[in-house]
């Protein structure tokens, strides 16, 4: 088969519907600006139902975006999967929740929640955990405790004390002779917790500090601490506030004790991975966790299938199959993914519908390269070059049938507030096409470039009183896809999403799809 192709996901990078703080238009992009005038192209949809979210409200987000692409078809995810979950009572009938509540019953223990506190939709849903806390109640559970990462990224910058609010109104309706809900500790999710891919072990180390053992600065109350926070530390957002831990008396009203029961509420798995080792390992070298607490420990879902971890969750995801890699490598054609380490799980283990494992070690060919360790606003090029560097060196192998890679810059740096940064960030990554296509030219490979989501094209938004307020959320935009081959390829009319592209692929390769896919986006 002589037709090579080069998938390039521009991480976070859309078309902005409004124009407030388009980073993607204010950047200079000579090569995204050439390409779109020139090659076949349309707009996907990168959101809600077309990456299986509940509503065309919620906003797309790297791992569904992933899932979708690698896949070619479109399954329940995230808030949609554990809606239906909740809705039905599944999630009530299922093993790991009658353990975990069974437990907290059986102990008179503590029932704890630690999660993303909005309703993003991304991570989590406040809601879940309000109908969690009802149901605890309902059988029996007497005390509940909240340990709330707060968000800022994925909901407006500032918008934290909206959702304690919320919980702690909860918890005053529920809150009786019989049962006793109340908030425990929190943090910023980029500070406490919330880390992914082994980033940073101390962001976990901080959580498991602050969640499990209650050693931190101490707070009458959750709104004590957000509102000291923000006056001591002028324009901190929510993701950054450092960690914070409530007390009563000068002792910590939530700390995670033997018997009592751990529930992760997030749903999105790469930022549960690490703390879900932390609780679920016995063998856990990468920080000092002390004396581990003997608890029932389950996660809203599994957040990795291969490893089994954790090994109790309380929604099954969704068993994705018939993804392009299984297609490629029953072809016998090699594959070759690349990111930096933020992304890096997005071009393998989503990619290939949540599997950890390869579907060939022959065949498919996995290189990550590690992310720096600051704020990604500091060094917005990131590791756009090289990124770039081992795409170039996959091209010019031969080797490779099909090679994927994502930069991660329009998407990490965007969510920072940092429009200067994220302009830098837009602009590294037209620097990146500039050369793999130089390249791409002289290896005759057809080159096929989209996003998984809008993210850089929207970073300011208008608040509900007018007022233009900085945005670090994905936006609801329609993402890029891009053919640039000296093929001449004619692209169909309609509405296509990120499930058209696995079957484009397949298309420009002369393969016959698998029957669940959505349609080929060219003709």
């Amino acid at each position: 088969m002589s037709e090579k192709v080069l998938l390039v996901v521009m991480d976070g990078i859309g078309y902005s519907k409004t124009g407030l703080g388009d980073a993607v238009a204010l950047a200079n992009t000579p090569v995204l600006d050439k390409l779109l005038k020139e090659c076949p192209n349309v707009r996907l949809k990168a959101h809600g139902s077309a990456v299986g979210l509940p509503s065309d409200d919620d906003m797309g987000n790297s791992e569904v975006g992933h899932n979708a692409l690698g896949c070619g078809q479109i399954y329940s995810q995230g808030a949609k999967l554990v809606n239906e979950s909740i809705e039905s009572g599944k999630i009530y009938a299922s093993t790991a929740w009658k353990e975990v509540a069974g437990n907290c019953v059986e102990k008179s223990s503590t029932l704890h929640f630690i999660g993303l506190l909005s309703d993003g939709n991304v991570h989590s849903n406040i809601s879940h955990l309000i109908e969690m806390v009802k149901k605890a109640k309902a059988e029996g559970v007497k005390n509940v405790r909240a340990h709330i990462l707060l968000d800022g990224r994925d909901v407006p910058a500032t918008s934290g004390l909206v959702y304690v609010e919320q919980l702690e109104n909860a918890f005053a309706e529920l809150n009786d002779d019989t049962f006793c809900g109340k908030i425990a500790s929190g943090g910023g999710r980029m500070v406490v917790t919330m880390d992914r891919y082994q980033a940073n072990w101390n962001m976990v180390k901080i959580g498991w500090d602050t969640h499990v053992k209650g050693i931190g600065r101490q707070f009458a109350t959750a709104t004590e601490a957000i509102e000291t926070y923000r006056a001591e530390n002028d324009g901190i957002i929510d993701q950054d506030l450092p960690p914070f831990v409530i007390a009563e008396n000068g002792e910590p009203v939530g700390t995670i004790n033997d018997g009592d029961s751990v529930v992760l509420f997030n749903f999105r798995g790469d930022r549960a991975i690490e703390l879900s080792m932390a609780f679920d390992n016995d063998e856990f070298t990468f920080f000092d966790r002390g004396a581990k607490p003997d608890v029932v420990y389950a996660g809203m879902l599994q957040y990795d299938g291969d490893l089994k971890l954790p090994e109790r969750y309380l929604v099954n995801p969704p068993e994705i199959k018939d993804t392009l890699s299984e297609l490629l490598v029953a072809q016998g054609m090699n594959q070759f993914a690349v990111s930096e380490t933020q992304k890096y799980g997005h071009v393998t283990y989503f990619w290939n519908g949540n599997k950890s494992d390869k579907f060939s070690e022959e065949l498919e060919t996995y290189m990550e390269i590690p992310s720096d360790k600051v704020s990604f606003d500091e060094r917005p090029w990131m590791k756009s070059a090289e990124v770039t560097d081992a795409v170039i060196e996959a091209m010019e192998s031969g080797k490779y049938d099909f090679i994927r890679c994502n930069y991660p810059n329009g998407d990490m740096v965007g969510h920072t507030g940092n429009l200067d940064a994220t302009i830098t960030a837009v602009e590294a990554v037209d620097l990146g096409l500039a050369r793999v296509l130089k390249v791409a030219d002289k290896c005759g490979v057809t080159v096929l470039i989209t996003a998984d989501h809008g993210n850089a094209d929207e970073m300011l938004e208008k608040n509900k009183k007018g007022a233009v307020a900085v945005r670090t959320a994905h936006s609801l935009n329609e993402v890029p896809f891009i053919i640039y081959s000296k093929n001449a390829y004619e692209v169909k009319e309609g509405s296509f999403g990120l499930a058209n592209v696995a079957p484009t692929v397949a298309k420009v390769f002369g393969l016959e799809p698998f029957a669940s896919w959505e349609e080929s986006i060219i003709k």
